[in-house]
């Protein structure tokens, strides 16, 4: 089965100070931060990869970019947040997992490697980095058996930060599209994840990548520190 993937782009990324979307920001090397996640998506998985972005502010930019990858649209981006852009994207999916990412991840191409491998076992995962716990990124904890337990911006006690690279399995995945249903509009992704895990017991792993880069870009010295890298 074709790995389907979703890149979550609607907002309109204030934070950064940009006309475009965020996800159309030039790197130093000269691709744009979506760009880059198509690379990487290509390296890993090629180019029989079925991509889907989930648009809302100024979605014509990004259409215009990537006129090949399929499209969903998030008409009410300017009042949710990413519980339910992905929400419509899982709506629209096809059978089967879905991988997805924050469209303003700027990472290294062998976290979809890593995650190719867990992808193949269909089994559902966060990727996380246990080397920074900032009070301002989303946090996560773990039960016994090593599977996530909490994950929010409000977990106290955190291993470490989501990075915003995830995968629902097939069999996971009906349960988080009722919990995402369920989401208030502001919520992130991540409270449907945690409702799903406390409410339907799904086993979600860590997929600790601490050793790679990856730099979610809502400011403008994230957009520095990306640009170390690229």
């Amino acid at each position: 089965m074709t790995t389907q993937i979703v890149i979550l782009a609607a907002g309109m990324g204030s934070r950064l100070g940009r006309s475009l979307p965020k996800s159309l920001t030039e790197l130093n090397d000269g691709r744009t931060i979506m760009q880059q996640q198509f690379d990487n998506i290509h390296h890993a998985f090629g180019k029989a990869a079925k991509v889907t972005i989930v648009v809302g502010y100024k979605l014509e930019y990004i259409i215009e970019s990537f006129p090949d990858a399929s499209y969903v649209y998030n008409e009410q981006y300017d009042q949710t947040n990413t519980s339910k852009s992905l929400m419509r994207a899982l709506q629209a999916s096809s059978n089967g997992g879905v991988l997805w990412m924050n469209g303003d991840v700027v990472f290294d191409p062998a976290v979809l490697d890593r995650a190719a491998a867990m992808v193949a076992r269909d089994q559902s995962f966060v990727t996380v980095n246990t080397s920074s716990v900032s009070d301002e990124e989303v946090k996560y904890t773990t039960g016994a058996e090593g599977y996530i337990n909490e994950i929010s911006k409000t977990v106290k006690g955190g291993l470490g930060e989501a990075v915003g690279i995830n995968y629902i399995s097939s069999r996971d995945k009906a349960a988080l599209l009722r919990q995402l249903h369920r989401c208030e509009a502001q919520d992130y992704f991540e409270r449907g994840i945690e409702l799903a895990i406390e409410q339907n017991r799904i086993l979600v792993e860590p997929v600790d990548i601490s050793d790679l880069y990856a730099v979610e870009v809502d400011f403008a010295e994230d957009l520095e520190r990306a640009n170390l890298y690229v």
